[in-house]
């Protein structure tokens, strides 16, 4: 078995030499080879190109940001039978997809655990989102979750560490100082949602605070489409008050928006607000297509 085991040397929670320990771990028991990567993007060129190399696996070594980059080399020509599977060892500050997935959140753990599922074969398909053209394996958001992740990159370009306290200041800062743009939600039957906060869920939960799972669409599963949350009005103390039930697992109330299972759905808004996809900001938009893709990508589990 060919596996090419991607490692972004920037990660939070992993050391060179920890990386090399796992390296040698997984060189035990298939042919690997290792690439680091060098810049933004860089691990989804790696990754389209072990596609057209025929390895068996890509594994990426990372957080979010660069399962996502992984996720979209290796769809690059779309969902395929003969597509390597993906593997994931979490090396990031917050882990969200390989957690769904209900991996380990420490690395060397996760490095057994996936030693274990290539020896017995173990696979599983999950269904993915898709953002325009670029697949999203947790998450999407328009608006003030994806200022809040601009905030913080910001912030850590200045030196700063991404702590979780950190992200929910950023958030706070997003919604009494953002745009504050009203979205407009398009249903596939066409009908139309006017909302003031909005997230799109490809799985549960949506991200975590430390290890604490916030679940705005309890129900979203890699088995299912798209779930979307979303709020009618978005005051500070109707935010906060809905904060507290995501942290328990039931958003509920007058103003709260909750749609499961959907094949596709459009975003648009009043004016340019932030977009993000997996926790990455990627620009301003004043509108985004998102749909469901079933079936799209093996995963060693």
């Amino acid at each position: 078995m060919r596996a090419l085991l991607v490692v972004n040397p920037k990660a939070t929670t992993t050391s060179a030499r920890a990386r090399d320990v796992l390296a040698h771990a997984l060189a035990s028991e298939v042919k690997l080879d290792v690439a680091e990567t060098t810049h933004r993007g860089h691990a989804r060129e790696l990754a389209e190109q072990a596609t057209k190399d025929g390895f068996d696996v890509v594994v990426a070594l990372g957080g979010d940001g660069t399962v996502n980059e992984v996720v979209n080399g290796l769809l690059h020509g779309g969902p395929r039978e003969d597509l390597p599977s993906l593997g994931v060892v979490p090396a990031g500050s917050t882990n969200v997809f390989a957690r769904a997935l209900g991996l380990p959140n420490n690395p060397i753990e996760a490095t057994s655990q996936l030693l274990e599922a290539l020896l017995e074969d173990r696979r599983r398909t999950i269904g993915l989102g898709l953002a325009d053209d670029r697949y999203f394996t947790f998450n999407a958001g328009l608006g003030i979750d994806a200022g809040a992740v601009r905030r913080v990159e910001r912030a850590r370009a200045k030196g700063r560490t991404a702590t979780q306290p950190l992200y929910v200041r950023s958030a706070v800062r997003e919604h009494l100082l953002g745009p504050g743009h009203m979205l407009t939600v398009t249903l596939p039957d066409g009908a139309a949602l006017r909302l003031a906060l909005v997230l799109v869920c490809a799985a549960n939960p949506w991200t975590y605070l430390g290890n604490r799972p916030v679940e705005p669409c309890p129900d979203a599963s890699f088995d299912t489409g798209l779930d979307l949350f979303g709020l009618t009005k978005a005051p500070t103390r109707t935010v906060l008050r809905h904060l507290a039930q995501i942290l328990r697992g039931g958003p509920h109330g007058k103003r709260v928006v909750l749609v499961h299972d959907l094949p596709s759905l459009t975003l648009a808004s009043d004016g340019p607000l932030p977009f993000q996809l997996d926790g990455d900001e990627l620009g301003d938009r004043t509108s985004v297509q998102l749909r469901s893709v079933p079936d799209a990508l093996r995963v060693v589990v």
